[in-house]
């Protein structure tokens, strides 16, 4: 459904740059082409049976959202594109700098989510990402979309002026949306770091991301070598409240005379190093922590179980696919959801309680530490 959703907000952007672009001699086939260029960059999931979920982890927001394969579909969409716009006086130029735009804004807005993307393949592996915007975020299309389906209407010549307006309310409200959720996380950001400092906590990085659908309450994750911390802030919320953290103990053990698997690799470097491990009785279970949790409450009283939202089983004995990915069920959305916008609200009860890792293959639930 994520994914679903996702390839809306990519089709909306890319309609609205093909307006921007083409719509005074295209019309409203300036939006079916932005539209479909916006997506194609995904489409990489078409490949996706036909690898194993270690290959998967790399292919998807791979090479296809390169700088190095934007450039080559510019320039192999771009003949094709004049000659079928020939009549409306589009040159091979024009057509080029149509591609090169509407897939660069796919991999941009992808770049500021924290899945990231592989700009910089083959030349580098690192994945680009900002984490200023979640996965998914309403606030941020809608805009484009309202923009774009009432100038659908807007046909002919003398409508032109008000289609570009149209166009461009659309796009600068999610513009400055975005621009907007760049400063909220220069927010949150300063008050976990106000939050550590005060503690005295020595660690070697920390990242920050929004939680679901919104840029007001952010989640952070503390590197500190053996153990990974987790805190919530809203940027509503005064420097000097204190943040609950949650302790990961990151379980480097768990991974001994396993670590040089390609699948236990492949996981390390998706995740970026912020993973963590538990040994089970048929392999490993690894978590990515960056992408939050779901969480199961009424379990016992006064406890929540953590689950993370990626986490995979490794089994080095498996005849075949050795990486099985791990979802969280589905019928906790709703209630997390709810207690989301209890705490964003300032409500820290609806959403803390107990902590206990849950999920892990063959295990009892673990109790985590805080630090308040």
């Amino acid at each position: 459904m994520l994914a679903a959703v996702d390839s809306i907000t990519q089709a909306v952007l890319g309609a609205a740059v093909g307006e921007l672009m083409l719509g005074r001699k295209l019309g409203n086939r300036a939006l079916a082409w932005g539209a479909f260029f916006g997506t194609l960059p995904d489409l990489d999931v078409v490949v996706g049976p036909f690898l194993d979920n270690a290959a998967n982890l790399w292919w998807h927001r791979g090479p296809s959202h390169s700088l190095l394969v934007m450039a080559l579909a510019a320039w192999l969409f771009s003949p094709w594109l004049a000659t079928r716009w020939k009549r409306d006086k589009i040159s091979r130029a024009h057509a080029a700098w149509f591609v090169l735009a509407v897939w660069s804004t796919h991999v941009l807005i992808d770049c500021f989510t924290v899945y990231g993307t592989s700009v910089t393949w083959p030349f580098s592996g690192h994945r680009m990402g900002f984490n200023h915007l979640f996965i998914i975020d309403f606030f941020y299309t809608l805009p484009m979309l309202v923009a774009l389906v009432w100038l659908a209407f807007l046909r002919n010549k003398k409508q032109l002026p008000k289609r570009r307006r149209l166009n461009a309310w659309g796009l600068g409200l999610s513009t400055a949306y975005a621009a907007l959720g760049v400063l909220m996380k220069f927010n949150a950001s300063a008050g976990f770091d106000a939050d550590l400092a005060r503690r005295g906590v020595d660690y070697q990085r920390r990242m920050e991301a929004p939680t679901a659908f919104n840029i007001v309450l952010w989640r952070a994750v503390v590197d500190r070598g053996d153990e990974l911390w987790v805190g919530y802030r809203s940027v509503f919320e005064a420097r000097e409240k204190p943040v609950r953290w949650t302790v990961y103990p990151r379980g480097t053990g768990a991974l001994e005379g396993l670590e040089n698997m390609r699948e236990v690799r492949r996981v390390q470097w998706f995740s970026d190093g912020w993973w963590i491990a538990r040994r089970h009785a048929k392999g490993i279970w690894m978590a990515d922590l960056r992408f939050g949790e779901s969480r199961v409450w009424g379990v016992k009283e006064g406890i929540v179980d953590h689950r993370p939202a990626f986490a995979w089983d490794i089994l080095p004995t498996a005849d075949r696919d050795r990486l099985h990915p791990y979802y969280p069920a589905r019928e906790h959305v709703g209630e997390n959801l709810r207690r989301l916008v209890q705490r964003m609200a300032g409500d820290h009860d609806a959403w803390e309680a107990a902590p206990r890792l849950a999920g892990v293959t063959g295990s009892l639930p673990e109790f985590l530490p805080v630090v308040e």
